[in-house]
This record gives C-alpha cells, structure tokens and sequence, in this order.
C-alpha cells in the first residue's frame, strides 16, 4: 500500500509537472502566435501609411501636411484667405462695397487703406490705440457711431465715413486726406500739405500704389463700381 501510494504520488507529480510543461508550452506558442498576427496585422496595416497625410494648422491659418515616414519632405497648403484668415473674405468683400457706395468712394481705395493700415487683420491693434481692419481710434470711431471697432463691418463703415469726411474737407484731394487719416487733419491744415514726417508720406505713397493695383484687378474682373472721389453735395 505504500509503495502503491507511493507510486501514486509519484504518478501524480509527473502528471502535474507534464502538464506545467504542457501549460509552458501552450503559453509559449500562444505568444508566438500573437506576435505572429500583430506582425500580419502591421504588415496589412501600418501605422503611418505610404500617402497619409498628417494636417497641422497654424494660427495664420497655414495648413502644413506631412507624409510618412518621417524621411518624406514636408510641404505647405495655404488655406484660400484672400485677406486674413481671422475675416471672412465675402464678409469683408460685402462690406467693402456696401459701404463704398454709401459713402461715394471707390472699394479699391477702402482695400488700398485697409492692406496698408492692417494687412486686412481685424484683430490688429497698434502702438496708439488704433484698432481694427481700418485701423480707427476711439475718438474717430465715436464720431462715426462705430460701436463694435472689431466687428468687420462696423470698422469698414466707420473707416468709409471718415475717409469720405476727409475727402470732403480736402476737397477731394486723395493725399491730402490719405495724410490727414494717417497724420491727423490738423497737420495737413498747419502745413497745407502733406506733412513733412517721413512715415506719412511713405504711408501716403504706399496706399496711393494699393489703389492702383486694386483698381486695375477689380477692372479686370469688373467689379470696380463707379464712384466719385469728388465731395458729397
């Protein structure tokens, strides 16, 4: 009896240690298999496809996209912003001529301030307090019930006032009014020119060339609207 239970003890131990080898095994295969199919999977199926584009877009509104593996170049879309990416182009373009023909002025004269003011930013704000997309002051804004400077349309009309008010009290001179909208009109009435500071007349200049450029694209592409620059009577 001892020896059978011996023996059966025994038994029972080899049984149990086949089979934690057997378990060994089976585990071990198993492993063997899961990385086999996660290799087919992979293979099937990559992580970073040949021609999949990964898109960034940065705050101005540039699209960067970027083709795997990392050796692939990379390569920019700009997103299509006439203008600014902060300004809905047809918001703007709206705006533009609206106001321009309330006002009698030419839109490619409200462009050419626009650009040269603040590159069509309507966020833009600069060291003297100016704001928006025409780049008013409180003061001027007021004057011409302007009550939201940021909003696109409501700068686009109050800059149009005012560039009609200056027109006007010039007479219709362009530079003179462009220096007043730049410079103040006081300094154009001290000087009764344009003022001899070198950033008004360059600023003078500068948007004297946008009018130009913008008048010959919105003829070619018959949008420019008849406007006198003469004043209002």
């Amino acid at each position: 009896m001892t020896t059978s239970f011996a023996l059966c003890r025994t038994s029972d131990r080899q049984v149990e240690r086949i089979g934690g080898l057997c378990h060994k095994k089976v585990s071990k295969r198993r492993t063997q298999v899961y990385a086999a199919a996660l290799l087919v999977v992979a293979a099937a199926f990559p992580a970073h496809a040949e021609g999949d584009d990964h898109r960034s877009i940065s705050s101005a509104g540039t699209v960067h996209v970027a083709s795997v593996p990392g050796d692939r170049k990379l390569t920019s879309v700009t997103n299509r912003h006439r203008y600014h990416a902060a300004v809905s182009d047809q918001e703007l373009e709206e705006a533009v001529a609206h106001y321009a023909r309330e006002n009698r002025l030419s839109p490619a004269l409200l462009m050419a301030i626009m650009k040269a003011e603040s590159g069509f930013n309507p966020l833009a704000i600069s060291k003297a307090g100016a704001v928006g997309l025409m780049q008013l002051i409180p003061e001027t804004a007021i004057r011409h019930g302007v009550k939201n400077m940021y909003d696109t349309r409501d700068n686009i009309a109050g800059g149009a006032r005012h560039i009609r008010y200056l027109l006007n009290r010039f007479h219709g001179n362009v530079p003179f009014a462009l220096a007043a909208y730049n410079a103040g009109e006081g300094k154009v009435d001290r000087y009764r020119q344009i003022p001899p500071y070198k950033e008004t007349r360059a600023y003078v200049k500068k948007v004297i060339g946008f009018y130009h450029g913008y008048q010959t694209g919105m003829r070619a592409n018959r949008i420019e609207y008849r406007a006198s620059l003469m004043p209002m009577r």
